[in-house]
């Protein structure tokens, strides 16, 4: 049952039905945990097409998502814990408890990138080659996995009027907004400026492709890097239930640092025409001359 709000005029409030999708004996399905799985297969299939179209053998990019996998999840807890620990040192049983809520995606890139480089190292790929492929699909799955915030009434912002003001539940408001009934849609924010993100790297991509573009190696994920967390930043500024270092959001520093690293890179291919420096050296088969 949707909680009961009043209605208004020109307004299109969001409200969540739950965190539950379903619940089949001792067996719950979490609508966080189904769109986690989906934002996983979807960027999978995306990456191998990609791979596909750049005559990079497919088969690296599944081997490298399970990679990924097991390394991001567990960092963007960790991430999450360490930075709220708090909360989390009175009641530790609660760490462990991802399918709540509460995991933090720059620790998942971190993680992802750290698996990736070794990944990369191992099997003397190019780790730039790689990321450009996996970005696209990074991004949409992000879109998609911010939708489980929704789902749980959580990284929601401060309160609102506007139109397309989010309903947040009683019991899920901080304490000094428990007057307040409806918040910013940040998790929509996101959503959105993340597919409008997954939109530019897709044209970047085909258009280099065709000759219309000459892409080096890293770009798609320099971009990616930069256009996420310009997004990130500001819409950072909204929320109710940041990450704080002392009286720094730590989404925020670390956007900061992103968009200077990321203006860097770029700067270095384009402006000073060099390579971005790699892990190993490439193998030469199942990847055309033209990305070597």
């Amino acid at each position: 049952m949707l909680p009961a709000i009043p209605s208004l005029p020109l307004a299109f409030q969001f409200a969540s039905p739950g965190p539950i999708l379903v619940r089949i004996g001792p067996l719950t399905i979490r609508w966080y945990g189904l769109l986690i799985a989906a934002a996983v297969l979807i960027g999978v299939s995306l990456s191998q097409y990609l791979a596909k179209r750049r005559h990079i053998n497919p088969d690296l990019v599944g081997d490298l998502v399970i990679w990924l996998v097991i390394a991001a999840i567990p960092a963007a807890r960790l991430y999450y814990v360490l930075f709220n620990w708090s909360a989390y040192a009175q009641n530790p049983g609660q760490i462990i408890a991802i399918w709540q809520g509460g995991i933090a995606i720059h620790g998942a890139i971190l993680g992802g990138i750290a698996a990736a480089l070794i990944f990369a190292r191992l099997n003397r790929i190019s780790f730039w080659q790689l990321a450009d492929l996996v970005a696209p699909s990074l991004i949409l799955g992000q879109a998609i996995g911010r939708w489980g915030n929704f789902f749980n009434s959580e990284a929601f912002g401060s309160p609102t009027n506007l139109p397309w003001k989010l309903y947040i539940p009683l019991n899920q408001r901080p304490t000094e907004y428990a007057d307040f009934a409806y918040f910013h849609p940040t998790f929509l924010y996101e959503s959105l400026w993340n597919l409008m993100v997954f939109g530019l790297l897709l044209t970047l991509f085909f258009r280099g492709l065709k000759g219309k573009l000459h892409l080096k190696a890293g770009t798609l994920f320099l971009v990616y890097w930069v256009a996420y967390s310009l997004g990130r930043f500001w819409i950072e500024a909204l929320r109710t239930d940041s990450l704080m270092l002392g009286p720094l959001r730590i989404a925020q520093v670390v956007s900061l640092v992103g968009i200077m690293l990321g203006l860097a890179g770029l700067a270095w291919l384009y402006i000073y025409k060099r390579s971005l420096p790699d892990v190993a050296p490439v193998r030469e088969e199942g990847v055309e001359a033209s990305e070597r």
